[in-house]
Order: structure tokens, then C-alpha cells, then sequence
């Protein structure tokens, strides 16, 4: 497994030297960080994570297998999307024997058939350090050939992660209009199992001419401002008095919207313990994130109030219009992985409707 060297190589001309596990070929992009120590076929699966290479801070990394990829559309399925999402994979230690009983294959085998390349034998403590301390950067993974570097967050993402054209999920006697910015599975689910039926969108659709009760804005990859399409979507359903929520970049995208301003972060929230708060209740929350960007809600217009912070670093993690009718949350109560602390936040969006 450690037979082909491999190199990690960032903007700032900094390298690691490592091997190759998975797919033999370069690949470039973002280089980010996540400090969870489990879930990683939820998390490589995330269309929130396209365009980036990802460092997985946690030691030991593929020691539980990887489940039954061709099941990924059954309801208990692990995986939030039909493929693997990130451009790259940087990990300490590659397990190569693991053990779990839906596991059916090695993370190695499965990053190999999604075309996706790996490097182990980095020192992601070290790797980690150099993300914080200067933010997160380009990088590139380089295996075979040189290439260039990309930057994610300049391209507008959705086209590459949203679906085509409109599917429908479930039954129900409500309908939700969901906006698809790279939507995860998991967040139709939980509307799903709760008797509504989801008319799933490509981002850039034009709502006025759908039939539904509410909107949903979904989770996606890269930059909010390039959104246009969808902040304009966001818009109408404010001034139509359309109860509408959003989640992550969907957050984003309602504060927009709202008259918000978004910023990026220096390197971002991506695990499954980070603490928020409601302002309103004090109540505290553990959450799942992945994001890059954040909401700056000082300049919210009236009727308008920041909903939650983060506890680490006191961004703004949800803002709701005083009328009820209007919310998101930039952390993932859908989870998965994660806490599910705040799946709650479904039920009170349904209840609107």
C-alpha cells in the first residue's frame, strides 16, 4: 500500500512527502481540515466539500471499512450523495485492515473506484497547524504529473453539484420546494419521514412558476455570492411572505437575501463539535458543520435577529425573521454525521406550514 511516493503541496510552496492509497493520479484544490474522528463515508460523500481536498486531523482514519456503496439510495444509507465528493484525501494513517459489519470494502479500494486520490504518511498535526495559523489555501496532490492550482471559491460550484431538473420524494399533503445547492440526502430524509413531500430543484430554477407550501435552501459547496440565481429565488419568498428556510450555504444564501453580508472564514468549522448557542434561550447545542464561509448579521435589516452563535469564535450560526416565517442555521441538525441535538429545528419549520 506504501509503494508510490506522493506529495502534498500548498500555495505558500510548503510539501509533505507521503504515499499514495487511493486513486494514482494528481488532483488540486482547497486545502481544509476536519477534526472529526468518525464519519468519514457521510463526510467524503458531502457535495458541501467539492473542489476540496480534505485533512482528516484524527489519526487512524478507514479502521471501520466503508459500507455497501451500491445501497447508497436505501433510507439507512451512509452516504449523502451518489459519489465521492472531495477532489483529494490527506490522512496520518491509512487502516488497511478494518473491521465493522456493514463494512464491504477498504477505504483505499473505494476512493479507487470513485476515481478520487489519497495520501498518507503526512503529519496532519503539522499540516493542521499551517491551515490555522495562515487559513485554509490551494494545494495539490501530486502523484504522476505536475498541475496547476485551483481555487474553488472562484468558480461558481452549483452547476457541478446540483441536479438537473426537478425530482419529487415522498407523499404528503404538504409539498416543500427545495432549492438544490448540493443538497444532502440526509435533509430530505427528515422531511420525508415526517409526511412531506419534497419537489427537489436545481439551484437555479424559477420558483414562481412551482406549486408548494414552503421553501427550503440546502447546503452546498463554495462561495454564496455566486448564487445569484438562487439569492434572487431567496428574495421573492421574502417578499411573497413564503415561510422559507435554509441550511449552511442555504444560510447564507437567506441572509443574502435579508440584507446580510457574507465573509470568508480563515479556515473554516468542519467537524461534529461545535458548539452554538441560542441567544434568545441560552440553551447550548453540540453541531455538525462544514463551511467555509460565514454570515456577518450586524447589518440584519428590522424584523430581523441573529438566532445562534458559535461558542468558539462567536460567528453568527442563524438568523429568523421576527415573524417566524423566515430562518436558517449555518450548522446541520440533519447531522449525519454528528449530534443530532437539534433536529428539532425540522419540526418547527413543518409546523409554519
Amino acid at each position: 500500500m506504501k509503494t508510490q511516493r506522493a506529495k502534498l503541496i500548498l500555495e505558500n510552496k510548503m510539501s509533505f512527502n507521503g504515499f499514495s492509497f487511493g486513486q494514482k493520479k494528481s488532483t488540486a484544490g482547497e486545502v481544509v481540515f476536519n477534526t472529526g474522528m468518525t464519519g468519514y463515508p457521510e463526510s467524503f460523500t458531502d457535495p458541501s466539500y467539492y473542489g476540496q481536498i480534505l485533512t482528516m486531523t484524527y489519526p487512524l482514519i478507514g479502521n471501520y471499512g466503508v459500507p455497501d456503496f451500491s445501497k447508497r439510495n436505501e433510507p439507512d444509507s451512509d452516504f449523502e450523495s451518489q459519489k465521492i465528493q472531495i477532489k483529494g484525501l490527506i490522512v496520518s494513517e491509512n487502516a488497511t485492515n478494518y473491521s465493522h459489519w456493514k463494512a464491504t470494502q477498504s477505504l483505499s479500494e473505494w476512493l479507487s473506484e470513485q476515481n478520487i486520490p489519497a495520501i498518507c504518511n503526512i503529519d496532519t498535526r503539522s499540516l493542521t497547524k499551517v491551515l490555522r495559523e495562515n487559513g485554509t489555501m490551494s494545494g495539490k496532490i501530486v502523484i504522476e504529473e505536475d498541475i496547476n492550482f485551483f481555487d474553488p471559491n472562484n468558480q461558481n460550484l452549483m452547476n457541478d453539484v446540483s441536479i438537473k431538473k426537478p425530482e419529487i420524494y415522498g407523499q404528503g399533503k404538504k409539498r416543500i420546494a427545495l432549492f438544490d445547492c448540493g443538497c444532502k440526502s440526509s435533509i430530505i430524509k427528515n422531511f420525508t419521514r415526517r409526511n412531506i413531500e419534497v419537489l427537489r430543484l436545481p439551484w437555479n430554477s424559477d420558483i414562481t412558476k412551482k406549486n408548494f407550501d414552503a421553501v427550503f435552501i440546502s447546503n452546498g459547496p463554495g462561495n454564496p455570492k455566486m448564487c445569484q440565481e438562487t439569492i434572487k429565488s431567496a428574495k421573492y419568498c421574502l417578499d411573497n411572505n413564503i415561510p422559507t428556510m435554509g441550511i449552511c450555504l442555504g444560510h447564507q444564501i437567506l441572509s443574502l437575501a435579508a440584507g446580510a453580508d457574507t465573509y470568508k472564514l480563515k479556515y473554516g468549522h468542519r467537524s461534529q463539535n461545535q458548539p452554538v448557542m441560542d441567544i434568545r434561550s441560552k440553551r447550548c447545542f453540540i453541531t455538525s458543520q462544514n463551511h467555509g464561509f460565514a454570515v456577518d448579521a450586524d447589518n440584519l435589516p428590522d424584523g430581523w435577529s441573529p438566532w445562534y452563535i458559535n461558542l468558539n469564535d462567536h460567528t453568527n450560526e442563524g438568523i429568523i425573521h421576527e415573524s417566524g416565517r423566515f430562518m436558517s442555521v449555518q450548522f446541520h441538525p440533519e447531522a449525519t454525521p454528528g449530534p443530532v441535538d437539534t433536529v428539532f429545528i425540522f419540526d418547527r419549520f413543518i409546523d409554519l406550514i
